[in-house]
């Protein structure tokens, strides 16, 4: 697909230039990726009301925890769902937009190619990263964290080599291993920083759209018994400063997705093409030329 090349975040990149080009690509997007973003939180959101994790903290009993995790557990499932195919459409908007290829509109239906291999690999993914998982907390917290930023180095290849490369599950799995593998310890540090980043962002987000309910807080400190005072989450100004939140930081993964696979690709697309030509003889040089 060579008008990938043309995207503005097709290159070899260094750490500056890969949060250089990640600035710039969300500023001058800015508009666009907040609308999208805005509405695939409030939807996220939303969903995520019908989940009562302060309802779950409340239960002593194990059986009976065992049991409301039972009813949690379709909303949950919904809610993931909803949650991957939104973030399937904002990462073929990110790739295809910039080289005149997709509206919002064409990647909300182009997403639906996609989604279900890519729901097939996600399954895959978790059922791994779990065992990952158990394998770094053996390998006490250091392991751990090691192995969380292996799985998202992983995880955002994923969609790019799909929606670029075709919706074949076993070569997108064996294509996200080589490329993520390619330039390992790169691709380690740029997700570490950009996880750093990103708590930094949140934390500072959350305070502030925790300030209209700072008397909530203030309840729970010298009430702690009442539920009421802590139960801001199904609050429709929470849930639209929260999705407000949500919108600035949610297009920054997806990007970094991008740029980190069209790192990959430029660097493989250079060696190929500095790759001399294997010389086939053919039948004409059996013979001697007169």
């Amino acid at each position: 697909m060579d008008q990938i090349k043309n995207h503005p975040l097709y290159r070899k990149h260094d750490l500056d230039s890969v949060m250089s080009s990640m600035w710039d690509f969300y500023k001058k997007n800015f508009i666009s990726l907040f609308i999208i973003s805005i509405v695939i939180s409030l939807i996220t959101q939303f969903a995520s009301t019908f989940i009562d994790i302060k309802e779950l903290q409340s239960i002593t009993d194990p059986i009976l925890m065992i049991e409301k995790m039972k009813e949690f557990m379709v909303p949950a499932i919904i809610t993931v769902l909803i949650s991957l195919f939104l973030n399937t459409v904002l990462q073929h908007y990110i790739i295809f937009h910039p080289v005149g290829e997709s509206g919002i509109l064409n990647s909300l239906v182009a997403a639906l190619r996609y989604y279900l291999p890519f729901l097939v690999i996600m399954i895959l993914f978790a059922f791994v990263g779990a065992i990952g998982l158990v394998l770094g907390v053996l390998a006490l917290i250091i392991g751990a964290f090691f192995v969380v930023l292996y799985l998202i180095m992983l995880y955002l290849f994923i969609l790019p080599i799909l929606m670029i490369e075709g919706p074949d599950i076993g070569r997108t799995i064996s294509r996200t291993f080589t490329l993520a593998h390619r330039n390992f310890w790169a691709n380690m540090g740029w997700v570490a920083i950009f996880l750093i980043i990103m708590i930094v962002i949140s934390v500072v987000l959350s305070s502030i759209i925790m300030i209209p309910f700072a008397g909530n807080f203030l309840k729970t400190i010298f009430s702690p018994g009442s539920v009421e005072a802590i139960d801001v989450t199904k609050n429709p100004v929470f849930i639209i400063l929260a999705s407000l939140s949500g919108a600035i930081t949610l297009p920054l993964m997806p990007i970094l997705s991008c740029i980190m696979y069209f790192n990959a690709k430029a660097g493989e697309d250079e060696f190929s093409d500095q790759k001399p030509v294997e010389y086939r003889p053919t039948i004409e040089d059996l013979y001697s030329k007169p």
